[in-house]
């Protein structure tokens, strides 16, 4: 289940939300992030009905909600964040060396529309720092990490980018998640189409061979994909992923692409869109991914996942796990609760 609250923590974390909607966006993230770090002992998260247990990539997940990269790009609230019940916790994305990111403002909110708009350019501590905050975690879920190249190493030179936050990272990772979709780093896009991606992934998964031998164990990668690749790409994506023997594929990142109902495309602020308009985009994309790819291969869905009926259309379309972010931002922690309440009255209904 989901983390119950002490005395008095219900109505801290209600005041608390309606708060931080009140201020500017990346002021409010960084404050909410902190508040939830000094309320942590507030949070009582009850035993997970085994029956929500999820296998992927050669990984256990107490049950399938995870947070997606973006929440927690440096490791830094990794315990406060597991305290709320998420089986896995994405970090990052991490970059080799640290990046101030995109000039401010560059988080948005479109209330409207329930969503978020967001260009923030990999804005991290760098993979050293993250390591290092790893290392000290308590956290005993899933960890996984995001990583990408620096905004000012040139695309053909990436590969060396990625590689070298393998390496710094691959003793604290459960799986690494290879960012290629962000549309917030310029050309990074470019790197997702199955050409450029075996450039990336190849170099990675050699690299892992030699890594695996030296911390005993081998991490999983998967591939973290856009929503505005259509059909015939996410076709041409699907062989590549099998082709390579990639270990799983996350969909998707943020839109550029997708309309925002109530919103003009020219003066709305410029970069990712993330939340209720990428709803009926992500499923999409995750139909057409289960479809092309084999029936057992693992899918994280993401995007637009504001309910726990959002959630569970996703499973039933095939996704294995799914992870929040703007839902999250939107709703707090009331929404995992819901998830996960719905996700154990229905296997309560399907074996009764």
């Amino acid at each position: 289940m989901a983390p119950t609250q002490g005395s008095g923590g219900a109505a801290f974390a209600r005041a608390g939300l309606a708060l931080l909607q009140r201020l500017p966006p990346e002021t409010s993230h960084t404050l909410g992030l902190r508040a939830l770090a000094l309320s942590r002992h507030l949070w009582r998260t009850p035993p997970v009905p085994p029956a929500l247990e999820v296998r992927a990539f050669g990984r256990r997940f107490a049950h399938p909600a995870g947070l997606a990269a973006g929440f927690d790009k440096n490791g830094d609230y990794l315990d406060a964040l597991g305290a709320l019940g998420f089986s896995h916790v994405e970090i990052g994305t991490v970059t080799p060396r640290p990046q101030t990111g995109n000039p401010r403002p560059r988080l948005f909110r479109l209330r409207g529309a329930t969503a978020l708009v967001n260009r923030m350019g990999f804005n991290n501590k760098g993979a050293d720092h993250v390591a290092a905050r790893l290392r000290r975690a308590a956290f005993d879920g899933v960890r996984g990490v995001s990583i990408g190249k620096n905004a000012d190493t040139p695309l053909e030179g990436a590969a060396a980018d990625y590689l070298a936050c393998l390496r710094t990272l691959y003793g604290v990772a459960d799986y690494f998640a290879i960012n290629v979709s962000s549309p917030n780093t310029l050309g990074l896009r470019q790197l997702q189409h199955a050409d450029a991606l075996a450039g990336i992934v190849e170099p990675l998964q050699e690299e892992r061979r030699k890594l695996t031998g030296r911390h005993g164990k081998s991490v999983p990668l998967l591939v973290k994909i856009s929503p505005d690749l259509d059909a015939e790409q996410l076709r041409a994506l699907c062989r590549a992923l099998t082709r390579h023997a990639v270990d799983g594929v996350i969909a998707t990142n943020s839109s550029t692409d997708i309309a925002v109902p109530g919103t003009e495309a020219d003066t709305r602020p410029e970069g990712g869109i993330s939340g209720a308009p990428l709803t009926a985009r992500a499923l999409e994309v995750l139909r057409i991914l289960r479809t092309e790819l084999a029936a057992d291969y693992p899918i994280i869905s993401v995007g637009g996942l504001m309910t726990a009926a959002d959630v569970l259309a996703r499973l039933d379309a095939g996704a294995n796990l799914v992870q929040l972010y703007t839902g999250f931002v939107y709703r707090g922690p009331q929404l995992l609760t819901e998830i996960l309440r719905s996700l154990e009255l229905r296997t309560q209904t399907a074996h009764p």
